[in-house]
């Protein structure tokens, strides 16, 4: 199993994985005066691992004041390995209260290396009265903002890859919001029954679809299963799983055949569900001149009613102007009836002066998102092209 996934280094976010243990029916513990074990060592281990993998570790203060968790990576082994990578000894130690109401007597203060807390502006002055200089205090405003949360840790304490661990509220918030890339849930086999017991997610709306489920895995008698959300953003803000088929289409560029005279792109059209419609690639089987859109949309059914809902990722923006076709892609992602696109890289001069597929798209009423931290990624296969367009910046 991978523990080192993360955005690339202009990610505005850090990499986020949700980790829990449920029962069989779904809850995190019971109302029991102590806490309910649902793993056992050896997938204790295994959080420990993943633990060691990340650059910060979070709970809610919630958790904090319920279970008092130490927090800490226990493997010397792993710590070393972390040291000797340059890195701390053990991850930046994160939680997150509106009120500021906090235990500074708790575990989590006392151990472990350097801690964070984030709050409202009103709970500000309280947590930190409370902690008396035991960690730094951010406020966030007038109240708890995620994506705020998540760009102060990646830009001021250069956190790419964070590991949540609780409470309920905390990945119920994080998974609606679109900002989980990745859950991890540990499977116990026994049944809570009790309906006041807490529960892994709350309710309230969630992005459509299913969740694609990239490996399970038997740990004594744990089922490990990792998931990963799939269905596109529906507005302006980019999802986890916007970056996730961007960086998809970015290295289907990678199978380019390459050219001396056209851009190597790659293009996944996605339903509203998350369920892959077809990729493409420029040049892709016989066709020298076959843009990448173009040839993911020719893999659809026209009459299919799940298009308009759908988003397509390119590497590259969609091209407004060609010669080596009548209909630029720009011109036949309007005809699919799509209505969002992501792409990474705006077009360059290298070919076509002033190139705007986006405002060909924009112009229509399609909604265009750029994720810039992937622009590195898209230009790799374009290096050899001539001008310093075509190089990674």
């Amino acid at each position: 199993m991978s523990t080192e996934r993360a955005h690339p280094e202009s990610a505005p976010y850090p990499y986020v994985l949700l980790s829990a243990a449920v029962s069989l029916d779904g809850c995190l513990d019971d109302t029991g005066p102590e806490r309910l074990l649902l793993s056992g060592p050896a997938d204790f281990d295994r959080v420990d691992a993943v633990r060691a993998s990340a650059d910060a570790l979070l709970v809610g203060a919630g958790t904090l004041r319920a279970d008092n968790p130490r927090l800490l990576v226990n493997s010397a082994e792993r710590r070393a390995m972390r040291l000797a990578r340059g890195r701390p000894e053990y991850p930046l130690k994160v939680t997150v209260t509106g009120s500021g109401d906090l235990d500074a007597g708790a575990r989590f203060w006392h151990t472990g290396g350097d801690k964070l807390v984030y709050t409202t502006d009103r709970g500000a002055a309280r947590a930190a009265r409370l902690l008396g200089g035991a960690a730094e205090v951010v406020a966030l405003g007038p109240e708890l903002d995620w994506r705020a949360l998540l760009g102060h840790l990646r830009t001021e304490r250069g956190v790419g890859r964070l590991m949540v661990e609780g409470g309920a509220a905390v990945h119920t918030q994080l998974l609606q919001q679109g900002l989980a890339d990745e859950l991890h849930l540990a499977v116990a086999p026994l049944v809570v029954g009790d309906p006041a017991a807490p529960r892994l997610f709350g309710p309230g709306r969630y992005q459509e679809g299913r969740l694609r489920l990239v490996e399970s895995r038997r740990i004594e008698d744990v089922v490990l299963l990792r998931y990963e959300p799939t269905a596109p953003g529906t507005g302006p803000l980019a999802t986890a799983a916007d970056r996730h088929w961007l960086r998809t289409a970015c290295e289907l560029a990678a199978l380019c055949p390459p050219s001396e005279t056209a851009f190597s792109v790659g293009a996944v059209v996605v339903a509203a569900d998350g369920t892959e419609l077809a990729r493409g690639h420029s040049r892709e089987g016989t066709d020298p001149v076959v843009h990448a859109e173009e040839a993911a949309l020719a893999k659809t059914d026209p009459a299919d009613p799940r298009l308009p809902g759908a988003t397509v990722y390119s590497s590259l923006e969609p091209c407004a102007r060609r010669a080596s076709r009548p209909a630029p892609c720009a011109e036949l992602i309007l005809r699919a009836g799509v209505r969002r696109v992501v792409t990474a890289w705006r077009e360059p001069d290298t070919f076509v002066v002033a190139a705007d597929g986006t405002g060909l798209l924009t112009g229509a009423g399609v909604e265009v998102l750029v994720l810039p931290e992937y622009e590195d990624l898209a230009k790799a296969p374009n290096r050899h092209l001539p001008g310093r367009s075509g190089a990674p910046s």
